[in-house]
């Protein structure tokens, strides 16, 4: 699904309200929108649906929060009014902290669970309906629950008797791992459950919804099958262990090429989920703009005993003799795979006599597929040396490798991230419109729009021999700030740099007219400001091909 965004705006009094009302359009030509009203240009995470025409999230970075522009989440509430169209997201500062807080969904009719991670509160609590208000009642205790890193994200089933949620565990198989809490009294849950290889994978799963009556389980993954930055994955549970799962299938219905990152049902016939679409990183709450019958996998696959039986990366014993083996090409998001084998079966290239060395394989971002077609180089004495990636010599390798491959961006690696273990993966993002990166070799004078270093013009020499070579796209600059300082010099800086970039490209023979710019001072952060690494994160450029 490609989505083509339609922004409208609405004037109230004096003051302009971006209200994000737009309507995006899917090559299927199923119409889709973001919730009228509800969005905003921070980042909105994890709805639960609580009836009464009621939408809670959690939405991160915006000034309103407890923790003001650098809180990484407080619930929001967004209702639907008698003609179907959603309202202003309003705050719900009842219901949040300082920290991070998402909404997980009804465990009755009145009492709501709510996460929290903050100082004074860490687990999840329980909140009790008085007319519309929601007040404070208790902790609930789930063993180990403070044990847990990451965002969690998650939702209560249908029954209230089963929390199933993502995030970081010791013991998990990848990044973000799905896990499983059953309730066993008034305000104890057990041990939360790994859901198993199946489901996890040594990539991302997060923010879950199981249909207890249909018994499938509907959570979004960078690693499966499929997966285009994050997708939204459907599996149906064998048995009641949530254990045992049907193979992960993708929900095309609701793919696109942004990245989805949640979904909730409604109703049976109704769903809002949400899609990251641009590069600020940050997710909008979509849902279509009229019913249509929701194409759900249903041609669910039996695993194999080997998916169904792999071990958790960082539980497999120590001094077992054990080593992880990438499997190629069923990669994601920069790592492969892996697969445990006996230290004892090495291949030649890893024999204690072969010379040490690395080997590269650059993979399209998108398909996941090999690239026939690529060089890599290092820079040695001011010129640019091709190396083999088959046998790239550890041998007096230092600094950055470039990646290059004919119509993709070229990438940068440093050598600190080749990996001993099996081939380095190297994602490569073709030149196509939507495509985005981020022009990290691109530096510029503290607090000027000069262009700064030998790196910088080299980077922007090559950008600009790949923007010759491919002369049929146009391309938008955008710099960005961090939030410190005053917000109007931010943006008059942040445009001033977009447009140092271009000046540069167009000396370098690219035309002006394929060239535009935006300056959007520290609006869209990728990181926190409140460190040092967070505010350096968001001093970036990047470039966006439109078309």
């Amino acid at each position: 699904m490609n989505y083509k965004l339609v922004k409208t705006f609405t004037k109230a009094g004096s003051t302009l309200l971006l209200a994000f009302s737009f309507s995006i359009l899917s090559v299927e030509g199923q119409e889709v929108k973001s919730l009228s009203g509800a969005n905003s240009p921070q980042d909105d995470q994890n709805p639960v649906w609580i009836g009464s025409n009621t939408l809670l999230f959690s939405r991160a970075f915006h000034p309103e929060n407890l923790g003001g522009e650098s809180d990484p989440g407080d619930i929001w509430m967004t209702k639907r009014d008698e003609s179907g169209e959603w309202t202003q997201a309003i705050h719900r500062p009842d219901l949040s902290t300082s920290g991070y807080d998402v909404p997980l969904g009804l465990e009755d009719v009145l009492t709501l669970l709510i996460y929290h991670q903050e100082k004074e509160r860490q687990g999840v609590f329980q909140y009790s309906k008085f007319g519309s208000d929601w007040n404070f009642l208790r902790k609930i205790e789930i063993p180990g629950i403070e044990t847990f890193e990451g965002e969690l994200k998650g939702r209560v089933s249908q029954g209230g008797d089963l929390i199933f949620f993502s995030a970081k565990s010791d013991q998990g198989f990848g990044s973000d791992d799905l896990f499983v809490s059953q309730k066993s009294g008034a305000a104890t849950w057990t041990l939360p459950q790994n859901l198993g290889p199946v489901i996890n994978t040594v990539g991302q799963e997060v923010s879950p919804f199981f249909d207890a009556k249909k018994k499938e389980l509907y959570f979004a993954s960078t690693m499966h099958e499929g997966a285009n930055g994050k997708d939204i994955f459907v599996a149906k549970a064998l048995d009641e262990t949530f254990q045992n799962w049907s193979k992960p299938k993708r929900w095309v219905q609701i793919s696109s090429r942004g990245s989805e990152g949640s979904v909730t049902f409604i109703s049976p016939e109704e769903i809002v989920w949400t899609s990251t679409q641009n590069s600020d990183g940050f997710a909008d709450l979509l849902t279509f703009a009229v019913l249509v019958p929701l194409e759900i996998p249903s041609d669910f696959e039996i695993p194999s005993l080997a998916e169904a039986s792999q071990t958790p990366i960082s539980s497999s014993p120590s001094g077992t003799g054990m080593k992880p083996v990438p499997i190629f090409p069923q990669v994601s998001v920069g790592i492969p795979e892996v697969r445990f084998e006996s230290e004892n079966q090495m291949t030649k290239e890893e024999s204690p006599n072969a010379e040490a060395s690395y080997q590269l394989i650059a993979v399209d971002e998108k398909t996941k597929k090999a690239l026939e077609e690529f060089t890599v180089s290092q820079k040695r004495m001011g010129q640019w040396q091709t190396l083999d990636p088959k046998n790239i010599l550890k041998e007096n390798l230092v600094g950055e490798i470039r990646i290059e491959s004919k119509g993709y961006f070229p990438k940068f690696l440093s050598t600190s991230l080749l990996m001993s273990q099996g081939p380095t993966l190297a994602l490569m993002t073709k030149m196509e419109p939507g495509a985005n990166i981020l022009l990290d070799a691109v530096s510029f004078r503290r607090g000027t729009a000069e262009l700064e270093g030998e790196d910088t013009l080299l980077f922007l020499e090559g950008m600009a021999n790949l923007l010759n070579e491919n002369d049929g796209f146009k391309v938008r600059i955008s710099g960005h700030t961090d939030g410190a300082g005053d917000p109007g010099l931010n943006k008059a800086l942040s445009l001033e740099r977009a447009g140092a970039v271009r000046d540069f490209l167009v000396d370098k023979g690219v035309p002006f007219e394929r060239l535009r710019i935006a300056g959007w001072g520290g609006t869209r952060p990728l990181a926190s400001n409140a460190t040092e690494a967070g505010r350096a994160k968001n001093r970036r450029v990047e470039m966006t091909v439109e078309q």
